[in-house]
């Protein structure tokens, strides 16, 4: 699995990205995003690539977002 930039064009590409989200819901813009997925897992082909993808994902995924907060009172609703 590569780990480093390998496609042209960095930017032109996020740019594509950014317009074909533009004005979509947050629901159309999951579903695109779950497309996109699969159309370039399809590309790859490589179940064992793509198993090695996930898991590289999963490992710098974000932390969950923070507990909410009530208005007022700085504690975490729960």
């Amino acid at each position: 699995m590569k780990t480093t930039p390998n496609f042209q064009d960095a930017d032109a590409f996020y740019e594509s990205l950014l317009d074909a989200h533009s004005g979509l819901s947050r629901e159309a813009s999951e579903l695109l995003n779950a497309r996109l997925i699969l159309i370039m897992a399809n590309q790859l082909g490589d179940s064992a690539l793509l198993q090695a993808c996930i898991a590289a994902a999963s490992q710098t995924a974000p932390p969950s977002a923070p507990p909410e907060v009530s208005p007022g009172e700085g504690q975490p609703v729960e």
